[in-house]
């Protein structure tokens, strides 16, 4: 094979592999984009993740790495690309799980791929008790929360999701971020004063 082919052929993989990585913008999640005209996707997301932690790492001076911590954003939803978007209360998220990471599987050895650790960072943000994936995992919270209240609690209201369960799936910020934690309980209740959760 003569260099220019080569190099075709290198480049034929390589874009290949950014297609894959397209397929992200299809996955619509739940959330509801600001103004409510449409739900988000979850490429969308996950570009506002890594803004989110960005700005909450540099607004509370905290000591991370973040390269590592926009890394971790970027990666944290490639498994639903072949998993889709699973609700954040469903009753069984484990299918997901290993639909996620199968995925996360295969994009690793497309042959165009040149990130060696594509699997290794999808894991860490996954399981990984880091500083940079305890606050990925605060922000992914934080961010669904966020467009909920400022959309009258839409997908909230459609499934009807209880007060307990926001609640509960919220409260382990109460340790690693109290003032964040407290802005979540107040606006909880809002939600609830205004019939967007059930009250129990």
């Amino acid at each position: 094979m003569s260099p220019e082919n080569k190099t075709d052929s290198n480049l034929n993989s390589i874009t290949d592999f950014f297609l894959e990585l397209d397929a992200l913008k299809h996955v619509e999640r739940r959330s509801f984009i600001t103004g409510g005209k449409r739900r988000e996707n979850s490429a969308e997301h996950s570009w506002h993740l890594a803004m989110a932690c960005w700005s909450i790492a540099e607004h509370f001076n905290l000591q991370l790495n973040i390269e590592t911590l926009l890394k971790l954003a970027l990666v944290h939803d490639l498994g639903e690309i072949d998993a889709g978007d699973t609700f954040l209360y469903a009753t069984d998220r484990s299918a997901a799980h290993h639909a996620e990471r199968s995925c996360l599987q295969r994009l690793s050895d497309h042959p165009g791929n040149s990130i060696n650790d594509l699997t290794d960072l999808w894991e860490e943000q996954e399981l990984g008790g880091s500083r940079e994936a305890m606050l990925l995992k605060v922000v992914d919270r934080i961010l669904p929360f966020l467009l909920n209240i400022n959309n009258d609690g839409k997908p909230w209201k459609e499934h009807s999701v209880r007060k307990s369960q926001v609640a509960g799936a919220h409260g382990f910020i109460a340790e690693l971020f109290p003032e964040i934690h407290q802005w979540i309980t107040h606006n909880i209740e809002q939600a609830v004063a205004k019939g967007w959760l059930v009250d129990s």
